[in-house]
């Protein structure tokens, strides 16, 4: 499980990256969070988490809008059923798109392309999908069995990254110019 799933969590981690490239201000924001809260003289450490709640939220915002995998694995339904008028016959193969997901007006607002972290201010959407409006990992008893692995594992790398390091876009280069268009990729195995 430490290796399992390595592209998706980098994926994640650069996805952060580059979305926190695109919006100085949710970076400054961030990079105040960790000097008030870590100080200058350390790295940020596991035990560090929880009290990151702006990290948490530029990590959830991230999964939001760049999930691992647009679609979660396939289910299969165990009986006949209707669900909002749609009528879903015994053994068809079920398909959950995460993408869509999280670009939902109805569930993220009309700022739903933004990358707005401040949305999970006060909200008690999580990455455990419990209400289905979030699920980079799936959800309940199906969900990945490493998600606390990974979800400390993108919060640690994607925190000490900004922490240590000043980002900044390639001279001449401005936040709107970086391409953001999400392609389907095969990694090796």
């Amino acid at each position: 499980m430490i290796t399992g799933a390595f592209d998706t969590k980098s994926n994640a981690i650069v996805w952060g990256l580059a979305e926190l490239l695109r919006h100085p201000r949710v970076m400054k924001h961030l990079q105040q969070e960790l000097r008030t809260v870590i100080g200058m003289d350390q790295m940020v450490e596991e035990n560090d988490l929880p009290r990151l709640r702006y990290l948490n939220m530029v990590v959830m915002e991230s999964f939001r809008l760049h999930p691992a995998g647009s679609l979660l694995i396939p289910r299969e339904s165990m009986q006949d059923n209707t669900i909002d008028g749609y009528y879903i016959p015994k053994k068809s193969r079920i398909l959950t798109n995460t993408w869509a997901i999280g670009r939902d007006p109805n569930v993220w607002s009309d700022n739903v392309q933004q990358f707005y972290p401040e949305r999970f201010i006060n909200s008690n959407v999580d990455v455990l999908g419990h209400d289905f409006q979030l699920l980079p990992f799936g959800s309940r008893r199906r969900g990945y069995p490493g998600i606390q692995l990974g979800l400390t594992t993108v919060r640690l790398a994607l925190a000490n990254l900004v922490h240590c390091f000043n980002w900044d876009l390639p001279s001449g280069l401005l936040p709107e110019d970086v391409d953001m268009a999400e392609t389907f990729g095969i990694a090796p195995s």
